[in-house]
């Protein structure tokens, strides 16, 4: 299982590593940034390092693993997904604060379980997938591959918590499309989608509908529901073209901006270092994703493909949501930015994500890499 080959690390995706890399640098320097004004600032700096150095030995261990290893566990990863997320309804916490129970602790430990079953999805969706492939557009077959999947969910939209369900089921939908299910159940689930519109907006709870409203309206409530959403397009405006100088942005160092550390991230960002700062971390991400994709292409198995079209994305829905709600392209969801804002578990699934990747780039052609 981790016997390696030198030829084997010709093609090992180093320009993937390294934009990882560049990225994760350049998360934490803008982390202290967005903390450098809290009472207790090396306090998220040292929980994020900590958080990416444990990724980054967690990246090395995966690039040692065939990843087909964990095609053999997808059922008991499954189980594990499941039972954390029923943990969570349980014993969780966090609604008060957010909305939902989104948190479990452990001890003195706290962590977010839909972070770890993310991965443990796309691991094990990817799997069943590849298993059922010869008849996945057999009525029978696609209903079981729909239950596997949305079960989760199910158990997500319980806590509730809208803005992770919509993550999972984007790219469930990415998955299923790239595996080859026919044109007319994806029509059909366009039409139930749009059939259970109404009926998802009288589950939705206030806080939920105000995000909506202060989106189509971002004037309606500027000082309450909407005032987020505003200081931000106000730091994301006054970066210009090279923005006020890093560590010198006056909407972040002054805290005009909530959320500054984890969802709002970005705004701090692009105040202080413009839109070439901004361009710069979107070319990254571009390059992430093309890297993702084309390890995708590459892989001579349906399993290895779609846990990385799963894992990509996941890292894009993160992407386009976040950089669209702060500059009021999309509402609010508290959804965060990769490899950017504050959160241990965040960070650390990020990175597994991209070991798993690393490792399908390396042993995609299922060869056994002996000396």
């Amino acid at each position: 299982m981790f016997n390696l080959r030198k030829k084997a690390f010709k093609r090992f995706d180093f320009i993937l590593l390294f934009t990882i890399i560049v990225l994760c640098i350049f998360g934490l320097i803008i982390l202290k940034s967005a903390s450098l004004s809290y009472s207790n600032p090396n306090k998220y700096l040292k929980s994020q390092a900590a958080a990416t150095l444990l990724g980054f030995i967690a990246i090395l261990i995966l690039i040692l693993l065939d990843y087909q290893f964990l095609g053999k566990m997808y059922i008991p990863i499954y189980i594990v997904c499941i039972l954390l997320l029923v943990a969570v309804l349980v014993a969780g916490t966090g609604d008060d604060q957010w909305g939902a129970k989104s948190w479990l602790y452990i001890g003195g430990f706290g962590f977010q379980p839909s972070e770890f079953v993310k991965i443990g999805l796309i691991i094990s969706l990817a799997k069943f997938i590849d298993i059922n492939k010869e008849s996945l557009n057999e009525p029978f077959t696609l209903f079981k591959v729909l239950a596997f999947a949305f079960l989760p969910v199910v158990l997500i939209l319980m806590q509730p918590d809208a803005g992770t369900a919509m993550v999972f089921i984007f790219f469930i939908a990415a998955m299923l499309f790239v595996s080859g299910i026919k044109w007319k159940y994806i029509g059909y689930a366009l039409t139930i989608g749009l059939l259970s519109l109404p009926v998802i907006w009288i589950s939705l709870d206030q806080y939920q509908k105000n995000r909506i409203f202060d989106f189509l309206d971002p004037e309606r409530d500027k000082s309450g529901t909407g005032y987020q959403a505003i200081q931000g397009r106000i730091a994301v405006g006054s970066g210009k073209l090279f923005g006020r100088g890093l560590f010198n942005g006056t909407q972040n160092q002054y805290n005009y901006i909530p959320a500054k550390h984890t969802d709002f991230i970005f705004a701090v960002l692009v105040e202080e270092l413009g839109f070439a700062g901004g361009a710069s971390l979107i070319l990254l991400y571009y390059i992430m994703i093309r890297r993702v994709i084309r390890i995708a292409k590459n892989c001579t198995d349906l399993f290895g493909s779609l846990m990385c079209i799963g894992f990509a994305a996941m890292f894009l829905f993160h992407i386009f949501e976040n950089v669209g709600m702060t500059i009021g392209l999309m509402p609010i969801t508290g959804i965060p930015l990769p490899f950017f804002s504050h959160g241990g578990t965040f960070q650390l699934t990020n990175l597994i994500c991209i070991g798993i990747i690393l490792s399908v780039g390396l042993y995609r052609e299922g060869l056994s890499f002996e000396k």
